[in-house]
Formats: C-alpha cells, sequence, structure tokens
C-alpha cells in the first residue's frame, strides 16, 4: 500500500550509491521512518528499481521511482513502466533527473503517464525557464536543482537563493498549484531553513544523508529544520 505523500517533503536520493544498494537500502528505509515518525515530517525514499520491494518490506515511508518510462504493460521487455512501481507499493516518480535527462516531449508524455496510474509526478528541472515550461504539462510536483551544485556540499538555497525563489515564481505563474522542491549541495539544517523562507515546499538530498557518517543524525536536522522553518 502506497504511503501518502504530504509537504514540506524532504526526498532522499539513494541513486546507485553502494552505501544504500542491495542489503543496505533496507537500512536507510528504517532510519528514514524513524526520523519521520519522531518528527513528523514526511520523508519519501527513491531507491533503485531493484530495491523498492526491500524498502516497502520494511518501512511505511513514500517511495519514489528514480525513473519510469511512459509506456504502459505489455511488449516493452526492459522498460519501467509506472504502473509496475505503483503494484510494487511506490507514492510517486521522479521524471528528467539531472543524471537521467528527457527531452520536453517524453517529459510531457511521462507526466501524462504517471498520472493515469495514481503516482505523484516529480519533474526535475536545471533552470527556472525549464520549470516554466514544464509547468505547462501540470506535473505535480517541480524540483529545481542546478547540476553544477549537485554532490558538491555547496547548497542552491545558499550559493544561489534567486534560482529557488525564481523557480517558484516562475512554476506558480503557470500553475499556482504546483509545490516546487529544491536541490542540490543541500546538506544541513540551515539548508532547509533558507530554501523554505524562498518559496519551496521541501528538498530533495542524496550524499549529503546517503555518504554522512551518521544518515539518522543528519536526516533529523534536515527534518528538524523542516518542522520548524523559521529556525
Amino acid at each position: 500500500m502506497a504511503v501518502k505523500i504530504s509537504f514540506p517533503l524532504i526526498l532522499v536520493n539513494l541513486k546507485t550509491y553502494r552505501e544504500a544498494s542491495g542489503r543496505n537500502t533496507a537500512r536507510f528505509g528504517v532510519i528514514i521512518e524513524e526520523v519521520s515518525r519522531k518528527t513528523g515530517v514526511c520523508i519519501a525514499v527513491a531507491p533503485q528499481p531493484l530495491d523498492v520491494v526491500r524498502v516497502a518490506e520494511v518501512a511505511e515511508v513514500p517511495i519514489i521511482a528514480q525513473h519510469v518510462d511512459p509506456v504502459g504493460c505489455g511488449q516493452f521487455t526492459g522498460h519501467l513502466p509506472p504502473e509496475s512501481f505503483a503494484m510494487a507499493g511506490c507514492s510517486g516518480a521522479l521524471i528528467n533527473h539531472s543524471e537521467k535527462r528527457l527531452d520536453m516531449k517524453t517529459i510531457e508524455m511521462t507526466i501524462r503517464r504517471v498520472k493515469d496510474t495514481g503516482l505523484t509526478s516529480i519533474v526535475c528541472v536545471d533552470s527556472i525557464e525549464t520549470g516554466r515550461r514544464v509547468a505547462q504539462f501540470k506535473p505535480d510536483v517541480v524540483a529545481i536543482e542546478p547540476p553544477e551544485l549537485i554532490g558538491t556540499g555547496i547548497s542552491v538555497s545558499k550559493a544561489k537563493s534567486e534560482v529557488v525563489s525564481g523557480a517558484v515564481e516562475a512554476v506558480k505563474s503557470v500553475e499556482p498549484g504546483l509545490r516546487v522542491l529544491c536541490g542540490a549541495g543541500v546538506t544541513s539544517g540551515e539548508d532547509v531553513t533558507i530554501a523554505l523562507k524562498l518559496g519551496a515546499e521541501g528538498i530533495l538530498v542524496a550524499s549529503g544523508v546517503v555518504k554522512s557518517r551518521d544518515p539518522y543524525e543528519t536526516l533529523m536536522q534536515l527534518a528538524g529544520a523542516a518542522r520548524s522553518p523559521n529556525g
């Protein structure tokens, strides 16, 4: 059974890091559920496709597909149809992540297919203008992530605050009801506080949690800031 997504949202992308692959995936699922329960903040996790069920078996948290293809069930060997993730217990899907870029036509088709299955569509964009264009397709969430800051530890909310606020303004000028997240280099509670003050309704984080010396403590700090955005 898929777990409902709420906001503010922290989305932990496990990518293909060895520390969070295979049997290690379940550990992160347990940590995320515990932090979410203690803080009351919605924390979702995006594991590799083969590890989705590992999380679903041990934790009641929103699970997000790292990527899906705009196909249905049938003769699509090797593809990743949204239905498969919905049946596995996922709550949503990432679309157009910086490490899995798609053209605009494919983004539009994928959003439509994801909506057909009842999953939440979270579209990543690399610029304000791309966010504006994607908003026309009416996804559920737009996530702004300047690619040059991803994995650097330099937070987008500090280094490029105008990109976050600009993306929020651009997206909501097209579709006022769309949610906006931000990511890239987010590692601290302060980063989260600034992001929320800029109008974002959550964050994406990956290496900042997965490669942390203490993922539990790091996530507690991030969730604590999300719970108290005024610091």
